[in-house]
């Protein structure tokens, strides 16, 4: 565009084709109104300078409220921004994030203009049908819009104001000692003596599942009777070192293959053939934390070989009252006091603390 084109546009705009000179004039007063005491006392051109640089201003603003995407783009956007997570981590996002774009023409939302309101609805119709699955859908719309703030497609959080809904969690009931012997004798089965090993870091180690799928030769330490659980394996991103025990009731075969391929089917063979079907997830977890609590009663090493940040979640969600006589049988199938060399040592002020004593 040439100057004297730009010069007759701006003529034509005020000549009334577009902005009349009075509209202008209001404009003018309306701005040095809303500027208040900042235009006082000042001369014509101080106060041409103040009115140009609010002009400016309001047209970045303008500009940068208009930047925005669909909530279907900046769901997707978000997704890849995480694509260092873990295989099934990326794949509950995506699923959680098809249920809120399978709404018709919620994609099609733009990010900005979405209220909280609009966001309890998406909720509601997407995962309403239970509150573990409200809470999750929760998680995954507001970590939309966090990444959208961070791309500057919308300023707030409408998902911030929708209350997390409180989720009653089934207690999970420890494994009985014959339990553990059906599961022990089933592992001693030449068709599943691979999963002994496994069986053993389920029960005695409170190894999480997931997380014994996903351990390699490389993350034990014979020598020092412990397996590394590394952060990048952790559930919670948090690395930990757990004793090994009871290793001498098992066969040296099993360090050919520690962990089998398929771990997760195998690991259903296994309970089928205990006669276990009836599954609760970490049930294995919760037996190791109610007994080694009953039996060492040393929360603060129970803490950290479990990985956690503190005691609450095992005060209120994994010990269960327990009769030590029965942890002691417990324990007795892993060898605890002998093949492993677990010990209860006195601490300073009186308290115990559970050891793997290497070597002794």
């Amino acid at each position: 565009m040439t100057a004297t084109h730009k010069h007759t546009t701006k003529k034509g705009v005020l000549a009334g084709e577009v902005v009349s000179r009075l509209d202008a004039e209001r404009l003018v007063l309306e701005g040095i109104e809303r500027l208040g005491a900042r235009a006082d006392g000042l001369g014509r051109r101080e106060l041409i300078c103040l009115l140009r640089q609010v002009l400016e201003l309001g047209v970045e603003a303008v500009a940068q409220r208009e930047r925005t995407c669909s909530l279907a783009e900046a769901g997707w956007a978000s997704i890849a921004a995480r694509s260092d997570c873990r295989k099934t981590t990326l794949r509950d996002l995506r699923y959680n994030l098809r249920r809120i774009l399978k709404l018709p023409g919620v994609g099609e939302h733009p990010l900005r203009a979405m209220t909280t309101a609009q966001c309890r609805d998406i909720l509601q119709r997407a995962f309403g049908h239970s509150k573990s699955s409200y809470v999750k859908g929760r998680a995954m719309l507001s970590s939309i819009f966090s990444h959208g703030i961070r791309q500057e497609w919308c300023d707030t959080n409408p998902v911030s104001r929708i209350e997390v809904p409180r989720v009653e969690e089934k207690p999970v009931e420890p494994l009985t000692p014959a339990m553990v012997e059906r599961l022990k004798a089933a592992a001693a089965q030449p068709e599943h003596r691979d999963m002994q090993l496994s069986l053993n870091l389920l029960l005695y180690s409170g190894i999480r599942p997931a997380e014994v799928s996903r351990l390699q030769e490389g993350d034990f330490c014979r020598e020092e009777g412990v397996v590394i659980i590394r952060p990048q394996k952790s559930k919670t991103g948090g690395g930990r070192l757990v004793p090994l025990r009871g290793l001498s009731t098992l066969p040296p075969e099993i360090w050919k293959r520690p962990i089998p391929r398929n771990w997760q089917r195998r690991w259903r063979a296994l309970r089928r053939a205990a006669d276990l079907a009836h599954w609760q997830a970490d049930a294995c977890r919760h037996t190791f934390a109610s007994y080694h609590a009953a039996y060492f009663r040393d929360l603060p090493a129970l803490q950290l070989e479990m990985g956690h940040r503190d005691l609450t979640l095992l005060r209120s969600r994994y010990v269960m009252p327990m009769h030590r006589k029965a942890a002691a049988m417990y324990w007795e199938g892993a060898e605890a006091g002998k093949a492993s060399g677990w010990a209860v040592l006195p601490m300073v002020g009186g308290e115990t603390m559970a050891q793997c004593l290497i070597g002794k």
